[in-house]
């Protein structure tokens, strides 16, 4: 089959609903180069990682690739693609650039040749994740290991808003703790909530690979039996007293729930929050002092803020 990688110079404003669009387009994975990886001073405990050319990346902004199959219907692809990128605006995203390019690629020469750059990586003081073709073995006996395969749509699990999550429930999980997973993606929060501790994680999303990649992942680290994976649409008709509802996903979205995750949640539960642009940070923490949560802690990880909030 022939593939073709399309591109898109944008900016980190946009990276996350620019990767929605591609995801809901057909794509089954985003790749995001960033000039600012090219400074980051990066753990090298499991040995180089990689090297990272400074020619594959833009001088500003942020590359976003990704692979659509080559079929009679590419074309209206691409430009339902744009036309959700342009209508971004509305919402007050600064697109950059927004310069498209296509180009055609070999399956055999992308089908493997990314596991290069997923390794194994300790992402809090527990937990590390690791690909699951990776034949790692744990430091020591409080290392808690996540493996996942993120061949099925949802990333690696070592973006910041996903590190900012995963560090805000060792932080405050406790154990026997009932957690609701809010958009779960992979469902490395869910897996996580359950390695720290958690008696029982609900876990939902209104994407139906989402749903069936939460699950097999949740089996590959013999947890399914903990975690309940269900289609829903945030917390819509969720009647479910949790002690932490975690949600690493749009600011805009977040906004959206919080009444309900307000009710979901027991008197002193923790609302963490992740999935937040810098220039939003503002606008979930007003919403969040509205509805009458009490703002804990914010920690911020290169462009991105996690929020912990408690009902009072």
């Amino acid at each position: 089959m022939k593939w073709t990688e399309i591109c898109i110079h944008t900016t980190n404003d946009a990276v996350e609903p620019i990767s929605n669009i591609l995801h809901e387009a057909g794509a089954s994975g985003v790749v995001i180069e960033d000039p600012k990886d090219l400074f980051i001073d990066r753990d090298t405990s499991f040995g180089e990682v990689f090297e990272l050319r400074s020619e594959d990346y833009p001088k500003e902004g942020v590359y976003l690739k990704a692979y659509l199959p080559v079929t009679s219907f590419l074309a209206e692809t691409v430009e339902e693609i744009k036309q959700s990128i342009n209508a971004l605006i509305e919402f007050d995203f600064d697109i950059g650039h927004n310069q498209v390019t296509l180009s055609e690629v070999r399956e055999e020469d992308w089908a493997t040749a990314w596991k290069k750059y997923y390794k194994p990586i300790n992402i809090s003081k527990k937990i590390t994740i690791t690909p699951t073709w990776e034949d790692y073995i744990p430091r020591s006996d409080q290392e808690l290991v996540i493996e996942l395969d993120p061949g099925m749509a949802f990333g690696t699990g070592t973006h910041p808003t996903t590190i900012l999550s995963i560090q805000a429930l060792e932080a405050y999980l406790q154990k026997n703790d009932t957690v609701i997973d809010v958009g779960c993606g992979s469902g490395v929060l869910s897996i996580a909530s359950v390695l720290l501790g958690a008696k029982k994680v609900h876990a939902y999303d209104l994407d139906e690979i989402a749903v069936k990649s939460t699950s097999v992942n949740a089996k590959v680290n013999k947890v399914d039996d903990q975690i309940d994976i269900k289609q829903n649409n945030l917390l819509n008709n969720v009647a479910i007293q949790a002690d932490v509802i975690v949600s690493n996903i749009l600011a805009e979205i977040i906004v959206r729930f919080i009444s309900d995750a307000w009710n979901n949640l027991r008197s002193g539960g923790l609302f963490i929050t992740s999935g937040i642009i810098q220039n939003k940070k503002t606008t979930v923490i007003d919403a969040l002092e509205v509805q009458g949560f009490e703002i804990v802690e914010i920690n911020e990880l290169e462009d991105w803020v996690s929020i912990t909030a408690k009902k009072k």
